[in-house]
């Protein structure tokens, strides 16, 4: 038993190096019961008329929501997450999605790990919707239009909003605080964003 909590222990540590070794700024193992999943937080994707509701297969409504989320979540003990520090001024700028983008690329990289690692069941989240970011010059999602294959199956990722997944409280749990970026210049607000991404490992 002991060798088994030792080898996991290992194991799950060299997923965090590997995602720092990837570009984040920091990376921690949490336990899944301290993930907030919150009805109101995944409606807001629907209520705010969201210009990427229903557009892709990693979005609402297409996604399991926040009931699915936690089913899932009563078969996993611990989770990584991570968190890139980006100033505001690239943030709002042309290079926002290559950020998202880059978000989607390393949580697939590390579920790859960590199923390669023997969490066979290990699940990757991001932010931000996977149409904009990998389809944004195809005219649907293949999988939500034509009930065909992903475009991107290696490096798109479902996004947290649709889960109802508070990044705040994800943030908290592995003990950062979450700077939200302003767009104007305010002195007293954030000049720092925080994008965030969350891998289930088991």
């Amino acid at each position: 038993m002991r060798e088994d909590l030792a080898k996991d222990s290992k194991r799950l540590d060299q997923l965090i190096e590997l995602a720092r070794r990837l570009g984040v700024t920091d990376a921690a193992i949490i336990s899944a019961e301290s993930i907030s999943i919150e009805d109101d937080l995944a409606n807001l994707c629907r209520d705010s008329r969201c210009e990427n509701y229903g557009m892709s297969a990693g979005c609402p409504p297409h996604v399991a929501g926040p009931s699915g989320f936690r089913e899932l979540l009563k078969h996993f003990k611990q989770a990584l997450v991570f968190k890139i520090d980006v100033p505001t001024d690239i943030l709002f700028s042309d290079e926002r999605s290559e950020l998202f983008k880059l978000l989607h690329e390393i949580v697939a990289s590390i579920e790859q790990s960590a199923v390669e690692a023997g969490f066979a069941n290990s699940k990757g989240y991001a932010g931000g919707s996977c149409k904009m970011i990998f389809c944004r010059n195809q005219p649907d999602c293949r999988v939500v239009e034509e009930r065909g294959e992903c475009r991107n199956p290696r490096s798109a990722r479902p996004s947290m909003s649709g889960f109802g997944i508070n990044v705040s409280k994800l943030m908290e749990a592995a003990g950062w605080k979450l700077s939200v970026a302003e767009r104007e210049g305010d002195k007293d607000k954030a000049k720092i964003g925080t994008l965030c991404g969350l891998v289930l490992v088991g």
